[in-house]
């Protein structure tokens, strides 16, 4: 008969994918487990099994309690909330759900492309009023023909890739962890360049990096001032990479067409006023790889995983 071990899960999952846990050990589901630091510590103390998601902060106190822990399992693929050299040091296996939400995320960055391009769809509150603002929206640009850089190109680069090269866009690439003749590039048809040129040649740029000390603060004023003029940039990767005032100044003198950001510093986003009022500025509260879909496929994928790793 297997022993059954104890999971916590700090953060929202997939019922069905907690009841398929539950089946073979003793569960403590609760979402909002995150929010109760002391009550955390208490419960990770027993835990066989960590189960989080990006706001549960793995390391210092936490990490420290977890005494008898094999696993701590991510219902995503970032880990700069999980110290995982500490982990490691104490034998505690790290297990992301790699390429699970990719297409959440593709989608998300080509969906706020396709709006922030055409700039056609913040119109409804002037049309239903009585305006018809048909000249000044009459300037949008079309998807088809423009140049898309990527800025990372694992799964999420990847998937993101395919489905701009579906609507006839031009698909260049930059990552400093492969080779400029990585096969993936000839196999995916992207062009693969250097960052700077990357940076002045597109007419959107994506972001799917980590947090690490190379891509702190990346994209800066100065990076920022040396996209193309009227280009647009998403961040779904993490906080800290975008300096967001930076961006609101660029979007307010016009210098950048639009931007979209799903990750701050901080999360929740403070009240900031850089951020209200400015122009052509999409802002979503970190659910970009996050849809019914994907929670689905993330969270059956971590169970199915933690389960072969108690075996």
């Amino acid at each position: 008969m297997t022993t059954r071990s104890c999971i916590v899960i700090s953060e929202f999952m997939d019922e069905r994918a907690v009841a398929q846990l539950a089946a073979l050990h003793d569960v403590l589901y609760e979402p909002q487990l995150v929010d109760d630091a002391a009550r955390l510590i208490t419960e990770a103390r027993r835990a066989d099994v960590l189960i989080v998601r990006n706001r549960t902060q793995v390391r210092d106190a936490l990490l420290a309690a977890l005494g008898q822990c094999k696993v701590v399992g991510r219902l995503g693929v970032g880990l700069d909330n999980i110290d995982v050299s500490g982990c490691a040091a104490k034998g505690i296996q790290v297990i992301p759900a790699t390429g699970a939400n990719a297409l959440s995320v593709a989608e998300y960055v080509i969906a706020s492309a396709m709006l922030l391009l055409r700039g056609a769809y913040a119109s409804t509150p002037a049309v239903a009023s009585g305006q018809w603002p048909r000249t000044a929206l009459s300037n949008g640009r079309e998807t088809a023909g423009q140049t898309l850089g990527i800025i990372g190109f694992g799964s999420i680069g990847q998937s993101t890739a395919r489905l701009a090269q579906g609507l006839g866009m031009k698909v260049t690439a930059f990552d400093a962890m492969l080779q400029p003749d990585a096969p993936i590039f000839s196999q995916t048809g992207v062009n693969s360049i250097g960052l700077d040129e990357l940076i002045s040649r597109s007419d959107v740029v994506t972001l799917h990096v980590p947090l690490v000390d190379t891509t702190r603060g990346l994209f800066d004023a100065a990076r920022i001032a040396a996209m193309k003029k009227g280009a647009v940039l998403i961040n779904t990767s993490r906080g800290h990479i975008v300096d967001l005032a930076a961006v609101a100044a660029a979007l307010h003198s016009g210098h950048l067409g639009g931007a979209a950001i799903d990750v701050f510093d901080v999360e929740p986003l403070p009240t900031d006023a850089t951020l209200q009022n400015c122009p052509n500025l999409l802002l979503s509260p970190h659910i970009s790889g996050v849809s019914a879909e994907s929670n689905e496929r993330v969270s059956f994928m971590i169970a199915d995983k933690v389960l072969e790793s108690l075996k």
